[in-house]
């Protein structure tokens, strides 16, 4: 097994980070506000974490352009990679936050809309830079379909299929974010991070429902995850980085040392 990622998501609206659960909206008041993204980031990365991850996560329903500021912002005080999604929709705007300081672009309903954009992607500034984060829901036994927009959009699309056919054309990593476990702390959706993970090439991020300890562990060794991201469990002060990374290696897990 290679070494496990533990990696802290920065979900942004309006300029700091907020939670929801279950993809809750900003518009009906769902979202609470836990902190300035910039001061987050430099907690986290005192704390050890492998990477951060930060979502703009209105971009796409509001056709908000991304936050090129928080980047250089957060670029200038941390050394962890950095990767940025919402509301990415054309080569420049890959390029201005690569500039800005991101070491990935992930791309979800622009994603879907364009497939091709993962193609010429991955030929510009190489695959190890493009992500294809994939918001999915049960919707029967065993099937899980691809929603957009924040949740909001039901594409009807084959969450597995759309994994494969996204790496095919270029994607390096896959974020698979469960929207029924989003916010809950009941667990990941470790089902259906196996089904993608064994479906594809490239290193699988599990997403939604971290509530505990154990439930990183069962997503990585049931889940086949190569990454495990949360938000919730590191913004309340319940676990931080290196509290879980201690716990995944007191039980055989191989992690980074940073």
């Amino acid at each position: 097994m290679l070494a496990i990622r533990v990696i802290p998501c920065l979900d942004v609206h309006g300029g700091s980070v907020t939670r929801g659960v279950q993809f809750g909206k900003a518009e009906s008041g769902e979202l609470k506000n836990v902190g300035d993204p910039v001061e987050l980031a430099i907690r986290y990365n005192e704390q050890g974490a492998d990477e951060l991850v930060f979502y703009d996560i209105t971009a796409s329903a509001h056709e908000r352009n991304t936050m090129l500021e928080v980047m250089e912002r957060v670029a200038e005080r941390c050394f962890m990679p950095l990767t940025v999604g919402g509301g990415i929709r054309t080569l420049e705007d890959m390029q201005r936050l690569l500039n800005a300081g991101a070491d990935k672009v992930s791309i979800n309903s622009s994603a879907v809309a364009n497939p091709d954009l993962i193609r010429q992607g991955a030929e510009k500034f190489g695959s190890q830079c493009i992500v294809v984060s994939i918001d999915a829901q049960r919707v029967a036994p065993g099937k899980w379909e691809v929603f957009t927009h924040g949740g909001r959009k039901n594409t009807g699309m084959d969450a597995l299929e759309w994994a494969k056919r996204a790496v095919a054309l270029g994607a390096g990593e896959i974020v698979y974010n469960s929207i029924d476990g989003d916010g809950t702390g009941a667990g990941y959706d470790v089902e259906g991070t196996a089904a993608i993970s064994d479906a594809v090439s490239v290193p699988v991020v599990a997403s939604g429902g971290a509530g505990n300890l154990d439930h990183m562990v069962e997503v990585i060794q049931k889940g086949h995850a190569s990454a495990v991201l949360a938000a919730s469990i590191f913004h309340y002060g319940t676990y931080t980085v290196a509290q879980v990374k201690e716990y995944l290696s007191a039980r055989g897990i191989p992690i980074r040392a940073r």
